[in-house]
């Protein structure tokens, strides 16, 4: 049976067609009358994220995906309604209302009618209906056509004037650097610590982070800054409207968090970004247990929806008020761990896995704490050396193993999961397949190590510009997302867009480790010694790690500088690494030295022995410059057919 809503598709079969709307109207027909489908089981189905699928529809169709399946419902119950004897009640059942009353308001919403009218209309009433305009009122075509002209001929002249007129110009380029921040887009600053105990930042951190996670579940608010790029405005003296021109916002939330005796109050205030206006504000007081804990965090996130005017959908408020766990020690512990791990050093690593394991034993089904103390593990155990690299992969698998037990089908842990496939495993024949999944469905909503740093090392720099480009529209503060891009220029020999992006974004990220490091690095490569210098100068001096890859730039400056004793300090550092079993791939950057100085037989001696401890850094092995001049050797071929890369036909580059 074909219908007006979708010619493309049977509501009793399949899709006809295979295009994304086709897809989404099948799924939800197939699960009409339930009311707990929404966006979250809709993105599941077609297997996107539910930000990925926001932004494909909004630039197919212009509509958010709650509006999109609250209208197909509606219009399958005006089909319902105009074909079958069944009440109104009945019918919302029958398209997934859980309350009439709801369905009448939105259906009314819609139509201008209630359903109980829907009888009393004749059939070219409701096809006017059908398409959005009201129509109780037949007017002659030619008295709409004439009020119509009166109308628009005004509008008409302004637009001409505005477009074309001298001052068009000048106007249209003043607005040209405001347009980004519009529209409903906020930043959720790091509260205050007004408690009096520096040692309770935990808590007011804890609590910034979890209002911003719940944020990103409401459809309607367009952009929401993560956590980890507001926390360096913690203690900055920039204005509201620098930090809001920076984060590319309309808005930022600011407030301060206090406990006394048993109590938590939280002070709010919502601030315009641009023009610096007072838009909010509001005083929360609770009892601290973990019940009003998260109640807070759903009021401030219900209040600061309203003021942006952002609807929250039935599905959405579920997600909202999920309460992640019952008990107040395990999520006390879960935001100390929290705390300590977005420090990221090797002390604070450890005090956060510790911290992580206390949450998981009082309350074993806290999904959160096992995904958060998996990226722990992962990160430690890569280029930054802190943890050895197999008991890292085997602690990060079995956590996210046991979280997606928990928590069947999550986006973030089949990421991470994925991540480490390809670090970790170098099993590229899994990774290959759930990547060009990521890059059909536009998954670019978390980490940029699949679609940046595989793409890149497996010769895609076209592709992994694209998502940089997608990432950055979702984070524009998120660094290293910058040196992911200007790598690519690097492969692409756009040196100077290389360099040029490098010089506009360096003075953002100075206390950046992860920017700092990557920088450092892309200026050797592109010869800006001095540069990577500079940024490997500004990671000693504010950073105490100290892993292979910076050993690495010391010694082949200090071999540059003719510092033989330098030289010597620095070798000895990566050998003792290597001695001692550590990771941060001390065999590949030691390899990586022997090149510099074009000592290729030692530069093979120190490859295989990265190959035989499964460093994860020979995952560069296919794009690392310094190694074009092997590419040819069978040694070389017979590494590179080892380590996976001919698996999924991937050449050897020219």
């Amino acid at each position: 049976m074909s219908t007006d809503l979708n010619s493309n598709k049977d509501f009793k079969g399949k899709p006809i067609g295979s295009t994304l709307v086709d897809k989404l109207t099948y799924e939800i027909e197939s699960n009409l009358n339930n009311d707990q489908f929404g966006v979250d089981s809709l993105a599941q189905a077609v297997g996107m994220s539910r930000s990925s699928l926001h932004r494909k529809l909004h630039r197919l169709l212009g509509v958010s995906t709650s509006q999109f399946i609250r209208e197909y419902r509606l219009k399958r119950a005006m089909e319902i309604l105009r074909n079958e004897g069944i009440t109104a009640s009945e019918t919302a059942y029958r398209v997934g209302f859980s309350s009439p009353t709801y369905f009448n308001t939105c259906f009314h919403k819609f139509y201008g009618i209630t359903p109980g009218e829907v009888k009393s209309k004749n059939s070219n009433e409701i096809k006017i209906l059908i398409h959005g305009r009201d129509t109780t009122i037949v007017q002659s075509n030619t008295k709409k056509r004439l009020l119509w002209a009166l109308v628009l001929l005004p509008i008409f002249v302004l637009v001409v004037f505005y477009f074309f007129s001298p001052y068009a110009k000048e106007n249209q380029e003043s607005q040209k650097n405001e347009i980004n921040i519009h529209g409903k887009s906020i930043a959720v600053l790091p509260l205050k610590n007004w408690t009096g105990n520096p040692d309770l930042e935990y808590i007011s951190d804890g609590m910034t982070d979890a209002v911003i996670s719940r944020l990103t579940k409401i459809e309607a608010i367009d952009k929401v800054v993560p956590f980890a790029s507001v926390l360096q405005y913690k203690d900055t003296e920039k204005t509201i409207s620098e930090i809001a021109k920076e984060l590319k916002v309309a808005n930022l939330l600011q407030g301060n968090l206090q406990i006394s005796g048993s109590q938590i109050k939280i002070n709010l205030q919502m601030i315009h970004g641009s023009s610096n206006v007072h838009l909010w504000s509001e005083e929360y007081t609770k009892e601290w247990k973990s019940d009003e804990i998260f109640k807070i965090q759903f009021e401030v996130v219900e209040a600061i929806a309203k003021n942006m005017r952002a609807t929250i959908s039935e599905n959405e408020m579920v997600a909202i008020q999920k309460i992640p766990t019952k008990s107040k020690q395990a999520y006390s512990y879960f935001l100390q761990a929290e705390f300590q791990r977005n420090k990221a050093n090797e002390s604070t690593y450890d005090n956060a896995i510790e911290l992580y394991e206390k949450s998981i034993e009082i309350d074993s089904s806290f999904v959160e704490a096992y995904i958060s103390q998996a990226r722990v593990w992962s990160f430690g155990g890569l280029v930054w050396g802190i943890f050895d690299e197999r008991t890292a992969w085997e602690n990060t698998k079995r956590l996210l193993e046991k979280a997606l037990e928990i928590d069947p089908g999550n986006k973030e842990v089949e990421e991470e999961l994925y991540s480490g496939y390809f670090y970790y495993d170098w099993n590229f024949e899994v990774v290959e397949p759930y990547y060009q999944k990521i890059l059909k469905d536009s998954y670019f909503d978390d980490t940029p190590s699949l679609v940046a740093d595989y793409a890149i090392k497996t010769g895609r720099y076209l592709l992994a510009a694209k998502a940089m480009d997608e990432l950055l529209l979702i984070d524009p503060s998120f660094g290293v997302l910058f040196c992911f891009k200007a790598e690519t220029f690097l492969f692409l020999d756009r040196t100077d867009e290389a360099l040029e992006l490098l010089e506009s974004t360096n003075s953002l990220y100075d206390d950046n480790l992860w920017y700092l490091r990557e920088s450092a690095k892309i200026y050797f490569y592109l010869g800006e010694y001095e540069k990577s210098k500079k940024q490997l100068n500004k990671i000693l001096s504010k950073f105490s790690d100290y892993p292979p890859i910076l050993m690495w730039l010391n010694l082949v400056y200090a071999q540059m500088d003719g510092s033989q004793n330098e030289v010597n300090k620095h070798l000895e550092e990566l050998f003792t690494k290597y001695n001692e079993g550590s990771s941060g791939s001390p065999a590949w950057f030691i390899a990586l030295y022997y090149c510099t100085l074009n000592d290729y037989e030692r530069a093979f001696e120190w490859l295989n022995k990265s190959y035989e401890r499964h460093e994860v850094e020979l995952t560069w092995l296919r794009e690392e410059p310094l190694l074009a001049p092997l590419r040819n050797d069978p040694r070389y071929v017979d590494l590179y057919r080892k380590v996976g890369f001919s698996s999924i036909g991937i050449p050897i580059k020219t």
